[in-house]
């Protein structure tokens, strides 16, 4: 999108200088570094840090930041780029914080620690930014919602093969017992005709008899 390439450069550029500056005059950032390294150092119990390291440590965040920035001016890996930059701005925000000075070094700290804040937040919202892709939270429910429409298609899918089979096992027993009536029936049917038949020839056997007792 023709607005990602203007803003990424525009939000990447004073970055990029701030690295610049901070890599080609080190001095300059030395002491706030130097003050929020000796908190740190302080809290892990070791000696501080010597000019030299500190003035290492300043340019290594410089560069750092120039690398970061870069990549998100020519949009490689931009969110990956934009999420490092905000990381690498949250400790100069509380090297820049002004509650702990007076007049006018508090009034310079406010400045820089108002736009470290806003670089902070401008480069979480463009490490935000999916240019247009679904976020997580919407694949996520995405593929909730395929897994439980597929549940449900499987469970429907067995209750019909199941009523099938019963349908199907119901007429296979009434087929059954239709067959076993007519059976029974033509059982029954030649019993009778048998019974006829042997009445019929006890009549004939009768009859005879009586033709010879005459």
């Amino acid at each position: 999108m023709l607005l990602r390439r203007l803003a990424r450069p525009l939000l990447a550029s004073s970055f990029v200088y701030d690295g610049v500056q901070a890599v080609m005059h080190p001095a300059e950032h030395a002491a706030g570094a130097r003050e929020g390294a000796a908190l740190v150092t302080e809290r892990l119990g070791r000696s501080p840090l010597s000019q030299a390291q500190v003035t290492a440590l300043v340019r290594t965040h410089g560069v750092l930041t120039v690398v970061c920035g870069i990549a998100l001016a020519i949009g490689k890996t931009p969110r990956t780029a934009a999420l490092s930059l905000a990381a690498l701005t949250v400790p100069l925000a509380v090297v820049n914080q002004p509650f702990t000075s007076k007049g006018a070094e508090r009034k310079e700290r406010t400045a820089k620690f108002s736009r470290n804040l806003g670089g902070i937040g401008a480069a979480l919202i463009a490490g935000a930014d999916l240019e247009g892709r679904p976020g997580l939270s919407y694949r996520v429910g995405h593929a909730r919602t395929a897994v439980a429409s597929s549940a449900s298609r499987t469970v429907n899918s067995a209750k019909r093969s199941a009523a099938t089979a019963s349908h199907r096992a119901g007429d296979t027993v009434s087929a059954a017992a239709h067959k076993a009536e007519r059976a029974a029936h033509r059982a029954a049917a030649q019993s009778r005709k048998a019974a006829k038949q042997g009445r019929k020839a006890a009549k004939r056997g009768q009859k005879a008899l009586a033709d010879l007792n005459h």
